[in-house]
């Protein structure tokens, strides 16, 4: 796993008019973008991960704690480390929005870590937070598909109180943001291949 950085400094130009998802953002905490990825991106990336040898069952946990439990989650992944074009592509589309999530909400957010995530017919991930409190290096969370899946694989966000906000379907390039440590989320069961990327913007306290 590469460290919390951005991984191409180079940023894409921002619009003059900051996009109108981010009053939704503020309001909410989570957002959905759909088809933000450009096809030929997704779908380069999706033939990427569909050619890895390197997927490995995913774990739960950090550090000591961390273990493998299939009860909970039993999806496989890859962490992205920019060897190839549709990597660095990827990684630059959402520093841009790094840097609007800066901008706008003054998050202090000082990086960006995803990785590939496949579930096979059968998997899912259980209901669960990325981080548990606002000290917690993990400050919004990111999902993006890369294929559209028919039967199952619903991302399914709760807010506080564990009412679903929201239950997406996986489609090719659609984006979801959400505030890592207020939103409760599962993976439902898939019944066929589903791909995505799963990543965190960061925000790393520097060391005195």
């Amino acid at each position: 796993m590469l460290p919390a950085e951005p991984l191409l400094q180079t940023q894409p130009d921002l619009p003059e008019q900051d996009p109108a998802w981010l009053h939704h953002f503020e309001q909410e905490g989570w957002v959905l973008l759909p088809n933000y990825l450009a096809p030929e991106l997704a779908q380069a990336l999706l033939q990427e991960v569909q050619q890895q040898t390197e997927l490995t069952p995913a774990a739960i946990g950090r550090g000591q704690q961390r273990q493998h439990a299939s009860d909970i989650r039993r999806d496989k992944t890859s962490w992205l480390n920019g060897n190839s074009v549709a990597q660095q592509r990827y990684m630059l589309e959402l520093n841009s929005i790094q840097t609007l999530l800066n901008r706008h909400f003054f998050l202090g957010l000082t990086g960006y870590e995803c990785h590939f995530a496949h579930y096979q017919a059968g998997d899912f991930y259980r209901t669960h937070l990325d981080a548990f409190n606002q000290q917690a290096s993990r400050r919004v969370t990111s999902v993006c598909y890369l294929n559209d899946v028919e039967a199952g694989g619903e991302l399914v966000l709760y807010n506080e109180q564990h009412t679903a906000l929201m239950q997406l379907p996986p489609r090719q390039g659609s984006l979801v943001l959400f505030e890592s440590c207020r939103f409760p989320h599962e993976v439902l069961p898939t019944r066929q291949d589903r791909y995505s990327i799963a990543g965190w913007f960061r925000c790393d306290r520097m060391p005195l």
